[in-house]
């Protein structure tokens, strides 16, 4: 019983560093905000779908990282 324990800890443990390894990255790159401001920036900008889509690939990609 105490491995079975010992096994879900590890992986809520890898979930929550995978999931903060995102947010530090989501946060230093400014990814997922929008750009309100005047003027021209050359981007154009992404729908929320395409945002919500570029965040869950950055944790599938922080996931397999931190299994390795």
């Amino acid at each position: 019983m105490t491995d079975e324990k010992d096994s879900t800890k590890k992986a809520e443990s890898k979930e929550e560093v995978a999931l903060e390894l995102m947010r530090f990255i989501a946060t230093t790159t400014g990814m997922g905000k929008t750009t309100g401001g005047a003027g021209f920036t050359g981007k154009t900008t992404k729908s929320p779908e395409e945002q919500v889509d570029a965040l869950l690939q950055l944790y599938e990609r922080c996931r397999a990282v931190v299994e390795k």
